[in-house]
């Protein structure tokens, strides 16, 4: 946590850094390529492991056309300088989480924006979805853009190796099953995330930084 936060201090140097094998190496970068070549939207989801912000800094890099879903923190003095290097470095296009935003993501959708969402945080509404076996609010804004917009969902892990080295993958972005049963849809898709991020944190649970009750 304190390298992540001091981190952000130097996230002009990780942006000046060369796209690949540089600080981020990245695996499926082909992914990347065929997404900018068609140019057609996806839903990209992680989790907060190593450091979020090189996630998104890494699809900036390679003209990836994205807006982020994006919660301030409780912090009302580090949230503008937090705010102010995110624009700067990290992602032009942020939108704050909130049922008041939903129109804005669904505009940018439109206008062809890929959406990064971070799927593990917990929220204080929403359905009960199995997260290690217990139940947890998770949002189902992936799942609701994947099935009215025919966006393919593509996971993205990125992992501390060494020091300020990271190396994230980018897994090969999905179609999601469309039975006509929104609710059901909905239900397994979300299942099907969350259980994606499970794997992520048991390939490595001390990458994953959150400290909130993610089952309360």
């Amino acid at each position: 946590i304190g390298r992540t936060l001091a981190e952000y201090v130097f996230l002009k140097e990780f942006y000046k850094d060369k796209k690949n094998f540089g600080y981020v190496k990245i695996n499926g970068l082909e992914h990347l390529e065929k997404i900018k070549k068609n140019g057609e939207p996806v839903i990209f989801f992680s989790g907060h492991f190593g450091n979020i912000e090189l996630i998104k800094m890494q699809l900036r890099k390679f003209d990836i056309k994205f807006a982020a879903l994006h919660r301030p923190v409780n912090n009302i003095f580090l949230e503008p300088l937090k705010e102010y290097l995110r624009l700067k470095y990290v992602c032009q296009n942020y939108i704050s989480k909130g049922r008041m935003n939903v129109r804005e993501i669904v505009r940018k959708i439109k206008e062809g924006y890929s959406i990064a969402v971070m799927v593990d945080q917990r929220i204080s509404e929403g359905p009960r979805i199995p997260f290690f076996n217990k139940p947890a609010h998770t949002t189902t804004i992936p799942a609701q853009l994947a099935l009215k917009y025919k966006c393919k969902l593509v996971p993205i892990y990125i992992e501390r190796k060494e020091g300020v080295f990271f190396e994230m993958t980018v897994y090969d972005p999905y179609e999601v099953e469309d039975t006509g049963d929104v609710e059901k849809d909905t239900y397994n898709i979300t299942l099907k995330i969350n259980q994606t991020i499970e794997k992520m944190i048991i390939k490595n649970p001390e990458q994953w930084i959150w400290s909130h009750n993610r089952w309360k």
